[in-house]
């Protein structure tokens, strides 16, 4: 088929990608030139593994085009996908103006049948407003349909997510839309393909979201309990995870969810529903839980050092979780404003999302950002992880030790066993698993 994407952002640019790899003959539109030049030339932009491969290949076989003309990507393309983005607004509502926007520069250009596919994560009954926009604008006459078909994409594994899928949902409300939506998908995947009406679609990827959030917030309360008990989360977690009603996924204690989705589908599901009147005060309470973790590691952190202006800490991560470069919604930015508003010293490092940070966080006297973990650890007074990079996983905890003012370790990951951390010399401090505090190594006199 021949197919439009309007939007080359984290959907966008995979679905456009995607797509293309089943075979399809894709135009995406993105109004940046300079996003469109880059994406032309076969360079992402974004951090996604295997991305940057499928670009290239796919621009190389003349199934992927980029463009800035909306007129392109309308052209003989029988779907076309809107993928832009819905980020939250002051009020936790979606901020739709850009799903507004590509509604109206497709109403003029419509001739014969189009079927436009919200993609974007979107509250329930927006396709009516696009169809009302649409038909406002373009005349009664126009052919379309709108439907539904939400994405469920994994920042960090999103390639692999699209190529396989462990669910589609298409919301269509004409034989028509359906059937050409079934078409594309039926003949690519062997995944459960639910058909449902447009709006049961855009609710089902609130919904969806919402209860992930939920599991990560029902873990990290639990995990305040463990601490005052004196027990490890992590065994809790792994006994509560091996029921099949429960699963073990989304059951990791830390700091909690962000990124574009989680927080922001959580907000904009708790104002659809109060809007109809339903009480949604269990997501409100996942909310809480969720902003509450900064405030939890900071307190953690200020325990391990105790007086924080000018300690040298190391942060480690920002982005909001690893394999991506995306910090929106990521701990880091409540973290590490806060501690550079106490007086620390940070040395900033992430393997992929510093330059996204660094736009909003410009380097000073006391906050730097340095190119690898060790550099973060030299002379530190402490050292804060906040991303689960693998890298992290597996450094030299010898090298770190030694270059360290003094070996402390603030993990908001729970990355490692306390015993080991206490092992290798270091005084580590987790959530929801006790603080290890022997063997901390003696303060040596600065230079």
């Amino acid at each position: 088929m021949r197919l439009g994407i309007f939007g080359t952002g984290y959907a966008g640019l995979v679905t456009s990608v995607g797509l293309a790899q089943l075979g399809h003959t894709v135009t995406a539109i993105d109004k940046n030139p300079d996003i469109i030049a880059r994406l032309s030339d076969g360079v992402p932009t974004i951090h996604e593994p295997g991305l940057k491969e499928l670009l290239t290949s796919n621009l190389d076989a003349g199934r992927l085009s980029f463009t800035t003309k909306a007129a392109d990507a309308m052209g003989e393309s029988q779907i076309v996908f809107v993928c832009v983005g819905t980020p939250p607004r002051a009020d936790g509502r979606a901020d739709l103006s850009q799903v507004e926007e590509v509604a109206c520069t497709i109403a003029p250009m419509l001739d014969g049948y189009k079927l436009i596919v919200e993609k974007s994560t979107v509250p329930a009954r927006t396709a009516y407003w696009i169809d009302s926009t649409i038909r406002r604008l373009a005349g009664p006459e126009r052919e379309f349909d709108i439907a539904s078909n939400p994405e469920f994409l994994r920042e960090g594994t999103a390639v692999r997510d699209f190529l396989h899928p462990d669910r589609i949902v298409i919301g269509a409300d004409s034989g028509r839309a359906r059937s050409l939506l079934l078409d594309l998908y039926q003949s690519s995947f062997s995944c459960p393909i639910i058909v449902t009406s447009v709006t049961t679609a855009e609710l089902i990827k609130q919904a969806a979201n919402a209860f992930l959030a939920t599991k990560i917030s029902f873990i990290n309360m639990v995990s305040d309990v463990c601490e005052k008990l004196d027990v490890d989360v992590a065994a809790v977690a792994k006994g509560i995870g091996l029921d099949p009603r429960i699963g073990g996924d989304f059951l990791r204690a830390g700091l909690g969810f962000g990124g574009s989705c989680l927080p922001k589908d959580v907000s904009a599901l708790i104002k659809v529903a109060e809007h109809s009147g339903v009480d949604v005060g269990m997501l409100k309470e996942v909310e809480r839980i969720n902003t509450a973790r900064i405030d939890r590691l900071l307190a953690k952190i200020e325990r391990a050092l105790w007086v924080l202006p000018n300690k040298v800490i190391g942060v480690l991560g920002v982005a909001f979780k690893s394999d991506t470069d995306d910090i929106r919604g990521a701990p880091s930015l409540g973290v590490i404003p806060r501690l550079h508003s106490m007086g620390a010293r940070l040395h900033v490092y992430d393997p992929a999302a510093v330059r996204n940070f660094e736009r909003l966080y410009p380097p000073n006297d006391r906050l730097t950002y340095v190119a690898s973990v060790y550099d973060a650890a030299r002379e530190a007074d402490a050292l804060v992880i906040l991303t689960d990079w693998d890298e992290f996983r597996s450094l030299d905890f010898g090298r770190i030790r030694d270059a360290m003012h003094t070996p402390i370790v603030v993990d908001g990951r729970n990355l490692f066993e306390p015993p080991l951390m206490q092992a290798a010399g270091f005084e580590y401090y987790s959530l929801g698993r006790g603080d290890a505090t022997l063997h901390q190594k003696p303060f040596r006199e600065r230079v």
